[in-house]
């Protein structure tokens, strides 16, 4: 199939697919003409990525899950779980980050209103 139909297919954009394919996520074949030709498989593989961008996945922990995700079960090796625990533990972090800026801003809101004052404007530059 071509890239178009591999688009219509999946839902995401052929400009994603060359990102992907650039990204050695998904493969091709060229035709004689020189046009992308994929492998009706491909649109299950694409679906799998768009779900592991959507959990916050960066492009080179996705090809490092692929093999194992596409793996069966016996062949699964530890090294799935560990790159999910290091994403897990990324993302905690990241939350703990924005609790920490969460707080530190409805402190500062709450330190700097008086009561019944309208705040002040703020311009930005």
């Amino acid at each position: 199939m071509r890239i178009g139909e591999l688009a219509d297919a999946s839902g995401v954009s052929t400009r994603s697919l060359r990102y992907y394919e650039e990204q050695g996520l998904i493969r091709s074949q060229r035709t004689p003409g020189g046009w992308r030709d994929f492998d009706s498989s491909m649109v299950e593989r694409v679906v799998m990525i768009q779900h592991l961008f959507a959990a916050g996945l960066h492009s080179a922990t996705i090809n490092e899950l692929l093999p194992c995700l596409e793996a069966s079960p016996e062949e699964r090796t530890g090294v799935m779980e560990q790159l999910l625990a290091q994403e897990v533990e990324r993302l905690e972090a990241k939350r703990r980050d924005i609790d920490r800026e969460l707080e530190t801003l409805k402190a500062l809101r709450g330190d700097t209103a008086l009561p019944g004052e309208v705040p002040c404007p703020v311009t930005r530059l």
